[in-house]
């Protein structure tokens, strides 16, 4: 998988954790984050599978995102360099992801969003619903295929406002019954945390205790979450 991401990294004004929590199967999720200037870059990504093929597709998937970025590309051209790279080398694997930029500095938000599941704004410790919501591009790993490429949404935030990514490991892992862990779970758990005034790691540890818990200690789906809270100085 290569070097892989610390799970906290952060400055006086922002801070980004996550936490991927591994499946019983072999799962396809990634994370990575990186602040550079004034950037906070955001990366998650599922391969779809569950098999040794799709931890190899995220793990080609991440080092074309890092290579791409460190050379200066922007998220067009990481999306662009992750598609060719799959469809060059594991031909027929696709793969979700957002792929996000936060300036430090302003709170403008610009992401991709390729047939992932929505990101959710978190404001005063409330779920802003739909804040975030916009028509997804297709999976990566259709080059040649005639896709248009992905397009880049652009939101501002609020100081104290958190961004949350998620893999659909975590809003569909299933209890002994049946029943969904689900968006609304998943959206009220990460509020309680918050409001209980505990920092981002701890709040993300009890999340995902909450997710094992649902699916009886196993999950059948990595699970992986990233949270990002933008807190500039006043």
């Amino acid at each position: 998988m290569g070097v892989r991401a610390p799970r906290t990294i952060g400055t006086a004004s922002v801070t980004s954790t996550a936490v991927l929590e591994p499946a019983y199967e072999v799962g396809g999720d990634a994370f990575d984050h990186s602040l550079a200037s004034r950037r906070l870059h955001l990366t998650l990504l599922d391969a779809m599978g569950h098999d040794l093929a799709s931890g190899g597709c995220s793990a080609v998937a991440l080092a074309a995102c890092r290579s791409t970025r460190r050379a200066g590309g922007g998220l067009p051209d990481i999306a662009d360099q992750i598609d060719g790279t799959l469809a060059r080398w594991i031909p027929d694997r696709l793969l979700t992801c957002v792929i996000a930029d936060l300036d430090t500095v302003t709170g403008r938000l610009d992401w991709i969003n390729c047939g992932h599941p929505t990101p959710l704004l978190i404001r005063d410790r409330h779920i802003v619903t739909g804040a975030l919501e916009r028509p997804p591009h297709l999976p990566l790993g259709l080059a040649g295929h005639g896709a248009a490429p992905p397009r880049v949404h652009t939101a501002h935030l609020q100081p104290g406002d958190r961004v949350l990514l998620f893999t659909d490991g975590v809003t569909e892992a299933r209890s002994a019954t049946g029943e969904l862990f689900g968006e609304d779970r998943l959206a009220d758990t990460v509020v309680r945390t918050m409001a209980d005034g505990l920092p981002a790691p701890e709040a993300l540890r009890r999340l995902t205790q909450q997710i094992l818990s649902h699916q009886d200690q196993r999950l059948r789906d990595d699970a992986t979450i990233l949270l990002a809270e933008w807190h500039p100085l006043r």
